[in-house]
């Protein structure tokens, strides 16, 4: 069973977001690039992992679509992957400004 989390930002960029979660949580990212979702950033801890990506993502055709269509006015998300419910992880996550809780799935 795996708990996912989706947070966004209309306020931040993906590197402001990056060093603001980095200090909230000791974390370090590492840039990543895919061809599917464009230049995201990933930190691993034995508690799971944290993806921040920008909303946008290329398309095979030169336009830009949206990783998560649902909310078109976030410019930028943070994903959150833990084997179970982590409401200490949230609770940090939700003291950073600017930052909004979009959905909760457990699979």
């Amino acid at each position: 069973m795996s708990d996912h989390h989706t947070y966004g930002t209309r306020t931040h960029t993906a590197g402001e977001l990056v060093r603001l979660v980095s200090d909230c949580l000791g974390l370090v990212f590492t840039e990543r690039d895919s061809d599917y979702r464009g230049v995201y950033h990933r930190a691993s801890s034995p508690n799971g992992r944290i993806e921040i990506q920008p909303n946008p993502i290329p398309g095979d055709d030169g336009e830009d679509g949206l990783y998560a269509p649902e909310h078109p006015e976030v410019q930028v998300l943070l994903l959150t992957t833990t084997p179970t419910t982590g409401p200490a992880l949230q609770a940090r996550l939700g003291s950073i400004e600017g930052l909004i809780h979009l959905s909760h799935e457990t699979v």
